[in-house]
């Protein structure tokens, strides 16, 4: 793993996380906690468009996978409509250190996403939950938006559902404080994964 994004990780407090967010992320790990260390777990991360939340539960936990070297974790992200990943999302995870490589010249870009020059990128685009990329059964569904959640209480071939939900940045898009709550948005998304993983080790 590169060294800005090594770097990053380390100084990641999961400290600073409330008891009462531990109380909800701690089901998702009492639940891992149950799977045997050579089976394989698909976590699909999904909110409404697909375009922001999704794609940073899905890449910040691949990563801190990588990072603590569980090799039993794949990640996914989906949404319950296709839009695109939204550039602020693009442009923040460049800034953080990750390698975003644009794959496609369309409206639904796909990136080709990697923690470290030798690594196997994360695919990331805008597609529904349910697309062919991502596993249609034996997967754990982590809702990242309480619209997805509310709107999605049934989701197809998973064998367990979390609702982990985060305040959209999308609300800040075009204002002087875009960059700030995304950025925001991402270290809370990357502390709780760091979390997760550090608890199941």
């Amino acid at each position: 793993m590169n060294t800005q994004l090594k770097e990053f990780i380390k100084q990641l407090d999961i400290n600073t996380i409330s008891e009462e967010r531990k109380q909800v992320l701690n089901y998702v790990i009492e639940y891992l906690k149950t799977k045997p260390k050579e089976e394989i777990i698909n976590m699909n991360f999904i909110c409404t468009h697909n375009s922001r939340r999704s794609h940073l539960g899905q890449i910040w936990m691949q990563t801190m996978a990588d990072f603590f070297n569980i090799k039993n974790i794949r990640t996914y992200s989906g949404g319950t409509e296709a839009t695109a990943m939204a550039k602020p999302i693009v442009d923040l995870l460049q800034k953080q250190g990750f390698q975003v490589t644009a794959l496609s010249n369309e409206n639904n870009t796909v990136f080709a996403i990697k923690n470290h020059i030798n690594s196997l990128p994360i695919i990331g685009f805008s597609k529904r939950y349910e697309h062919c990329f991502n596993p249609s059964s034996n997967f754990i569904a982590i809702m990242t938006c309480s619209q997805a959640d509310e709107g999605c209480p049934f989701v197809a071939g998973c064998d367990k559902r979390f609702a982990i939900t985060y305040e959209d940045p999308k609300l800040y898009d075009n204002t002087q404080l875009e960059a700030e709550k995304y950025l925001e948005r991402s270290i809370q998304i990357a502390t709780e994964m760091k979390y997760i993983i550090t608890k199941i080790l």
